[in-house]
């Protein structure tokens, strides 16, 4: 690898076109087999000074007026399946597969703990509540979830684009 250094030719011309207004880029394609990096740190090092700022760019553009947006907070209810949430806004929704087609019998109930690479690591329920835990039932080989689970977990990618968002 050969090291350009920068000859008095070089580093003439760089204040130059530096004094021209041209931008670090621009240099170094004009001087060819130096970065922008090189010109910004040769500049720096000679302490060349900022140039002259344009009219343009001096003056601060104008920003655009935007109609004033009005937010409406509007609280969420607790609630386990976000059944709360469909009544409050009377959308009919769907009962949580997991909350009513899977239940997970109670010896197979696993904390954070207990779980282990031969057992289901999917969360059932909120975090936060103390009636939260994992499936627990018996992974897949080399997956974190059972077979029930790792159906819902890995979807093909073809099979998403195909489903059609719910009406709301």
């Amino acid at each position: 690898m050969t090291v350009l250094t920068w000859s008095d030719d070089r580093v003439e011309q760089l204040k130059k076109l530096w004094e021209a207004g041209l931008s670090a880029s621009q240099i170094a394609a004009e001087l060819g087999n130096v970065t922008r990096n090189a010109v910004i740190g040769k500049v720096h090092r000679l302490g060349l000074s900022g140039r002259a700022k344009t009219p343009s760019s001096a003056a601060p553009r104008p920003r655009k007026v935007r109609p004033a947006q009005h937010m409406m907070r509007v609280s969420r209810p607790v609630s386990r399946g976000n059944t709360a949430l469909a009544h409050a806004f009377e959308v009919e929704m769907e009962p949580d597969p997991i909350a009513y087609d899977n239940v997970v019998p109670m010896s197979q109930r696993l904390t954070l703990l207990e779980l282990n690479e031969s057992t289901c690591h999917w969360p059932v329920g909120d975090p936060s509540n103390p009636e939260f835990f994992f499936c627990g039932g018996k992974s897949l080989a080399g997956l974190p979830y059972c077979a029930h689970h790792s159906r819902i977990a890995y979807q093909p990618a073809s099979d998403r684009r195909r489903q059609q968002p719910k009406a709301r």
